[in-house]
């Protein structure tokens, strides 16, 4: 069975949920954008206009494209707005018991037909699947940061999830200017299974006093070729995200070299999060 995918729901307007939905409205699908907190819904649309604003001022849309992409963004405070989508893609925090929340709520109000997706950074896709009566039209959309801008889509296949389903998801993936790639379900699947050990590295490196923060993410750029360091990068993710994403790893596969640095830890405790709250290993003034 084939999935015919013409109009999208994001659950979540954080940072990856907005940038998703941005994608989506600027690619020409409508998509409703549905957050239970004014607040957040209010900041993702306003975010998503300014990434619009800015794709335009970029030369990557003309006036009349950016204009049909803004028009294209309906923003809901409640699930309900998501009836009748084909697809739904849930990007709400690393929270299991929450993902599992939004997965049995969209499931009893979806179409049958409707695929699924979550945007998780680590958490079991099967898991998540077998929360429905739909287990084989549920996947994951692993979307980076920042999303307009970054190609790669891991698409991550739970132990149900069949052929017409990543067919269909990796079909919408390269709609969306996207490279897709197909990964099977296993903790933090292979983005963050190899990135998150470096990064919880490094932060051990900077806590032992190997080297400066500066001299860490110097090393990574010039030495290995990466556009960021680690620990620019870890702010860019938010530390409690990368904090999420280990306990994760560590939990799901029983091995200590992901068990989560210390001062990684100390940093989310003291609300240090990066970009998103202007102060992690780095500082961002206004």
């Amino acid at each position: 069975m084939t999935t015919s995918i013409d109009n999208v729901g994001v659950v979540g307007a954080g940072t990856m949920g907005a940038g998703i939905a941005q994608t989506f409205a600027q690619s020409g699908f409508p998509v409703t954008l549905v957050d239970a907190f004014p607040d957040a819904l209010k900041r993702g649309v306003e975010k998503i206009r300014a990434g619009i604003e800015k794709s335009a001022k970029k030369g990557l849309l003309d006036a009349a494209a950016a204009e049909a992409a803004a028009q294209r963004l309906t923003p809901a405070s409640a699930l309900d707005a998501l009836a009748h989508a084909a697809l739904v893609v849930e990007a709400v925090p690393e929270k299991v018991d929450l993902k599992l929340d939004v997965f049995r709520a969209l499931d009893g109000l979806l179409p049958a037909r409707a695929i699924l997706a979550s945007n998780t950074s680590s958490i079991s896709i099967t898991r998540l699947a077998a929360a429905t009566r739909r287990p084989e039209r549920s996947i994951g959309m692993h979307f980076m940061n920042p999303v307009p801008l970054m190609k790669l889509v891991e698409v991550v296949r739970g132990l149900a999830t069949d052929d017409a389903t990543t067919e269909a998801v990796v079909d919408l993936s390269k709609k969306l200017g996207k490279t897709p790639v197909v990964v099977n379900d296993y903790p933090g699947f292979v983005s963050n299974r190899v990135l998150m050990p470096m990064i919880n590295e490094a932060v051990l490196a900077l806590m032992e006093g190997v080297a400066t923060k500066e001299a860490i993410d110097d090393v990574m750029r010039l030495g290995m070729n990466h556009p960021m360091g680690p620990l620019a990068l870890a702010d860019l993710i938010g530390l409690d995200v990368c904090l999420d994403i280990l306990e994760v790893l560590h939990r799901e596969l029983g091995d200590d070299r992901y068990r989560p640095c210390p001062l990684l830890r100390k940093q989310v405790e003291a609300g240090r999060l990066g970009r998103k709250t202007k102060r992690g290993f780095y500082s961002y003034p206004e």
